[in-house]
């Protein structure tokens, strides 16, 4: 990806429980800001949190803003 297309923002919703989850994905849903199930959270459209959501993309439903 371009730095140009890596503006906006990025709404991040917990659709799927961390119980059983790998202790390392429990770390990054709670790194994300996300601590209950269908909680949203805005959060800048950068390679860090990208790859953050790439880590638990099983879990989680990414828009962009």
């Amino acid at each position: 990806m371009e730095v140009s297309e890596m503006a906006g923002k990025l709404k991040v919703t917990l659709v799927k429980s961390t119980i059983g989850a790998i202790p390392k994905h429990r770390a990054t849903v709670e790194a994300l800001g996300l601590r209950k199930l269908h909680k949203t959270v805005e959060m800048p459209d950068n390679a860090a949190v990208r790859g953050m959501i790439d880590q638990v993309k099983h879990l989680v439903k990414v828009e962009e803003i």
